[in-house]
């Protein structure tokens, strides 16, 4: 477990820590000679049974609350140290706070000094401590007096903190620790220090950095300051890391060691946010803050989602808009200070680290943000009934550091099924079901003349329109079922075909004829509709219809060519070679320059050919794209 100091400058964390551990945590040269810890300090306690409880000492100092952010996010339990000669001062506060709105229930509190004052005196400082956690999450935390001077206290605190019990994090999930240290050591090479929050951290690992995602292999690991072969979740661990690319420069605090599997860096966070009552203004949308998740510092913006100015003492949903990338997962704590950095202003916990750029205020989008608060046994279940209708149980699982067999264990629990990489109700597939399925049924009962529905227009035609790849899924399953058949480029309910009327076969017969004469130099619909005595408009819908079912191709406005002919006018061009011209290509089929033009620029447009200036060249991989068409009754075979 890792127990984290917090308190005012000068109220003693240091020379506490040093009682408990034997260790002085002050480890910089300025510190020395200033008396006061500037940076982060660690030191470990061994527990007597094999076990090390690790502390980190923050800086107290006003001006280094940035450095103990660093440290205070990776804490297991809070180390409160006031001075009972001096009582409660800013930082005190200020320390508290953070340790609120990091959510942190478990801790003591140290009262220190407690030799230079009276019996009288320390109950006084002790009512004063309890008042002020009466309101935090470190509401009834034992009160200890304790003298680093004479040692008394001491053991008794000692004992109290091993009472709290092992680290909370979660050791399940995949790899990942927050670096607050990165250094060159002689021999060794690049070493980073922080605390596991997640998983476990194993020697010969091959990792990740993020968000720069360069690759990093453990060599060697120490954990709770010894070397180890493995560190877990709550154990504070330095790495020695290798790499073709990494370098002390490529590493700095902020930085995440993960596994590859968590690799996803995001620059908007979906947070549910809690300004301090204490503030004396509401928080407005869009106000630039310093945001502190991890061991990281950036800067960003706060877009609120549920109005555009947030109460003292407020909480609602928001978006952390970042200025540069970070690692952050589900469940993380962020603290946010004011433009200047000189005091704390609120807290948040991340409720979806991939947040979208769009739409973020809609009702879907807040009622999905509600529903991802819930504990991971019971957000499946809210998830999947909400309007959205499905998760996406990869980017669920990266989200919550949640192993696939954990995610499809918490699916099936909620009465779930996966389908494609993505999760549903049954009930929601039966409602999509009937939705593709009866929409078809409608299109062919109102529109006889059509084979079926482009795959898209269907998408936006169902009464639920669904993300594209969601829908492709939900049409596989039906495509699988067989109750939709694919038809070429349409849609269609097995069954349904298309035949031409007396008419229209008549008239198609005489057609066909004719474009199969003058293959290369066919007739134009106004040609057609003087030479059958038929209105131009019937013929043109005549041939468009058979254009739908594949059996001809409008190369130009009115211009139609049988399917096969336009396959072997592409390989025409093709056997041209390299750089061709219009008047090869022109004289290869004895057209006429002005169709022979028409039809290359048709090319050009569907990617057949490219040119550059008088020439050009066909493009193999689209050579085939105009291959035998289906008849025109069209059936299931």
């Amino acid at each position: 477990m890792i127990v984290g100091t917090a308190g005012h400058i000068d109220h003693g964390k240091t020379a506490l820590v040093k009682a408990l551990t034997g260790v002085d945590a002050d480890r910089l040269k300025e510190e020395k000679a200033r008396g006061i810890t500037i940076d982060l300090g660690y030191a470990y306690s061994d527990l007597g049974d094999g076990r090390q409880l690790g502390f980190v000492d923050v800086p107290g100092h006003e001006r280094f609350v940035h450095n103990m952010l660093a440290g205070a996010t990776g804490i297991d339990a809070a180390l409160l140290v006031v001075s009972a000669a001096e009582g409660i001062k800013p930082q005190t506060v200020e320390h508290l706070q953070i340790m609120d709105l990091l959510g942190l229930d478990r801790g003591l509190v140290a009262l220190t000094k407690s030799d230079l004052v009276n019996d009288d005196e320390l109950l006084e400082r002790m009512a004063e401590v309890e008042t002020l956690l009466s309101s935090t999450s470190l509401k009834g935390a034992e009160i200890i007096p304790v003298s680093a001077m004479t040692g008394a206290g001491v053991d008794e605190l000692k004992a109290k903190l091993l009472a709290l019990g092992e680290s909370g994090k979660g050791a399940s999930g995949y790899a990942r620790l927050a670096v607050d240290r990165s250094f060159l050591l002689s021999g060794a090479g690049v070493v980073v220090t922080g605390t596991v929050h997640a998983g476990e951290i194993r020697v010969g690992d091959h990792l990740l950095l993020a968000p720069s995602g360069l690759e990093a292999r453990v060599r060697s690991l120490h954990a709770q300051n010894r070397a180890a072969e493995v560190g877990h979740a709550g154990e504070r661990c330095a790495l020695n890391l290798s790499g073709a690319r990494l370098s002390k420069d490529a590493v700095k605090r902020g930085d995440w060691v993960v596994s590859p599997e968590l690799q996803a860096p995001t620059d908007r966070i979906d947070v549910e946010l809690k300004v301090l009552a204490s503030e004396k203004d509401p928080l407005r949308h869009w106000a630039p803050v310093h945001i502190h998740l991890g061991a990281a510092h950036v800067m960003g913006r706060v877009a609120l989602l549920e109005g555009d100015r947030l109460a003292p003492g407020g909480s609602s949903l928001a978006q952390l808009v970042l200025e540069e990338k970070v690692g952050a997962l589900a469940g993380d704590r962020v603290i946010l200070r004011d433009p200047s950095a000189t005091r704390t202003i609120a807290g948040a916990r991340i409720v979806d680290p991939f947040g979208p750029p769009r739409n973020r205020r809609l009702p879907r989008r807040l009622a999905e943000l509600r529903a991802l608060r819930e504990p991971n046994d019971s957000v499946l279940p809210a998830l999947l009934r909400e309007e959205t209708g499905f998760v996406d149980l990869a980017r669920f699982g990266i989200a919550r550091n949640l192993r696939p067999a954990e995610v499809e264990r918490l699916l099936a629990e909620a009465g779930g099924a996966k389908v494609a990489g993505f999760g549903f109700l049954a009930e929601t597939l039966a409602v999509s079901r009937t939705d593709i399925v009866g929409t078809l049924k409608a299109f062919h009962e109102g529109n006889a003349d059509a084979l079926g529905l482009p795959p898209e227009r269907l998408r936006i035609t169902l009464k639920k329109r669904w993300p594209p790849a969601v829908f492709a899924a939900l049409l596989d399953l039906e495509v699988a079922a067989k109750s939709v058949t694919i038809d070429g480029s349409l849609l269609r309910l097995p069954g349904h075909s298309l035949t031409l009327g007396t008419k229209d076969e008549a008239l198609w017969k005489k057609i066909s004829s004719d474009l199969a004469r003058d293959r290369f130099k066919p007739p134009r619909v106004r040609d057609f509709a003087q030479a059958y005595a038929t209105p131009e408009a019937n013929v043109r819908k005549l041939l468009r219809q058979l254009a739908r079912l594949g059996r001809l191709v409008e190369v130009a406005p009115d211009q139609f060519f049988l399917r096969p002919v336009v396959a072997e006018m592409i390989a025409l061009a093709h056997g041209l070679g390299d750089d061709f011209t219009a008047a090869q290509f022109r004289d290869q089929l004895d057209n006429g320059r002005k169709l022979a033009i028409l039809i290359l620029e048709f090319f050009d447009r569907h990617g057949i050919t490219v040119r550059r200036g008088d020439l050009r060249r066909t493009v193999p991989r689209k050579l085939g794209q105009y291959g035998p068409a289906p008849s025109t009754a069209a059936t299931d075979g």
